[in-house]
């Protein structure tokens, strides 16, 4: 599928994506997109922190990585725009600056930023090009983030050509705020082989000790993954016989808070730290649980899925939208007694694990793969190339 119409002077489009502090979903996702246009033959460009460059684009970084990157065709190059994660009025002016001349000198066809910091960057630069945005993250529990949050979804609202989202509930907020909808954005979790028998046990082997079930969680070691929540809830299940092992895959800041509050409670759990064999490692749990206070549609929950185990989650966020009502056991955000009541629920019942995982496993053959999150940026690009095409008459006739 290639993106209609084309680029400029029948060139092909040149797509610029900009985002910026991450270290989860929203940099995979957003090289998955830039690798995957890059492929149908659009020239890609990507700009964002130096410390998500080197994350997500190794080796694609200009120019140190001495290649051009970013022609019709080749992979993705990636420029370095300070883009932090929390407002610095020197830095983030400088940065816009950057990346107006960027883009100015670029003159990309349409600019996508991910993520509402991001998404006011972009805006701030302007682009002859036009813009769209994904909101990737609902606001900060406290005030003073809550109102940064809501001045951002104001400035994106206002510039953005389109806002795309990742939860019914983002969509709605960005409406409020008078945002031309470009709908639900699609998220695919990145496809892994099966993992081998013998890879399994090893993973199973590693994870718990005979005879005891485990129950397992993957993802950044931050507040909104809710693995508090997780550990409260396993000081509930402790008397039971044999108590299941606690595994959680992740690393962050909240490492050392996590730990103490296990220690405190009396729960034995295993932190694996980073890992790069959770498809072995899914498989091996008895059960994965998704804990998150909010989400929109986490990898990790669509690789449970796919893996064909049973789950337990928050209905949170887009998470319902991705297992139905019927794919997991869903429970209230933050709420430790319905997390433990759920995980036990999966683990004594037989019958309604089994029925879990057929539910499960035939949510899973509808989420989306790589090719359908990249014919859905497709089509939003040639709708906004006819943005872009308009902006550039106007000015050819304002000039007459």
């Amino acid at each position: 599928m290639t993106l209609e119409p084309e680029g400029r002077d029948g060139a092909p489009p040149r797509i610029a994506y900009v985002l910026g502090t991450t270290a989860g979903g929203t940099g995979t996702h957003v090289a998955m997109l830039a690798q995957g246009c890059a492929a149908r033959g659009m020239a890609v460009r990507v700009f964002g922190p130096a410390e998500t460059g080197r994350r997500y684009f190794p080796g694609l970084q200009d120019p140190a990585a001495g290649r051009t990157g970013g022609a019709p065709g080749q992979p993705p190059r990636f420029t370095a725009v300070a883009i932090g994660d929390r407002p610095r009025p020197g830095r983030d002016l400088a940065a816009v600056l950057r990346l107006r001349r960027l883009l100015r000198d670029w003159s990309p066809d349409v600019v996508h930023a991910h993520g509402l910091r991001a998404g006011a960057f972009a805006a701030l630069a302007g682009s002859p090009g036009a813009l769209a945005v994904t909101v990737h993250n609902a606001p900060p529990a406290r005030a003073p983030g809550r109102i940064i949050h809501a001045a951002l979804e104001r400035l994106t609202a206002r510039r953005a050509d389109a806002v795309t989202w990742v939860s019914s509930d983002l969509g709605a907020r960005m409406r409020r705020a008078g945002a031309r909808d470009g709908g639900r954005a699609v998220v695919a979790a990145p496809a892994f082989p099966a993992p081998a028998a013998d890879q399994v046990a090893a993973a199973r082997a590693a994870l718990g000790e005979a005879g005891r079930p485990v129950v397992f969680a993957a993802g950044r070691l931050t507040a909104q993954k809710g693995f508090g929540v997780l550990i409260a809830a396993a000081a509930r299940w402790q008397r039971r016989d044999p108590a299941p092992v606690l595994a959680i895959a992740g690393e962050g800041p909240l490492a050392g808070e996590l730990c103490a509050q296990a220690r405190a409670a009396g729960v034995a759990v295993r932190f694996l730290g980073r890992r790069a064999d959770v498809p072995a490692l899914m498989p091996a749990a008895d059960v994965v649980v998704v804990p998150s206070l909010w989400e929109g549609q986490p990898l990790v929950l669509q690789e449970a899925l796919r893996a064909g185990r049973p789950v337990v989650a928050s209905r949170a966020g887009g998470i319902p939208d991705l297992t139905g009502e019927d794919g997991a056991l869903l429970v209230p955000p933050g709420d430790p007694s319905a997390l433990a009541g759920a995980v036990l629920t999966i683990l004594d019942d037989r019958a309604a694990t089994a029925r879990l995982v057929a539910a499960a496993t035939e949510r899973a053959h509808a989420l989306p793969d790589d090719g359908a999150a990249v014919d859905s940026v497709v089509a939003l690009y040639g709708r906004l190339r006819r943005v872009t095409a308009s902006r550039i008459n106007q000015k050819a006739r304002n000039r007459l």
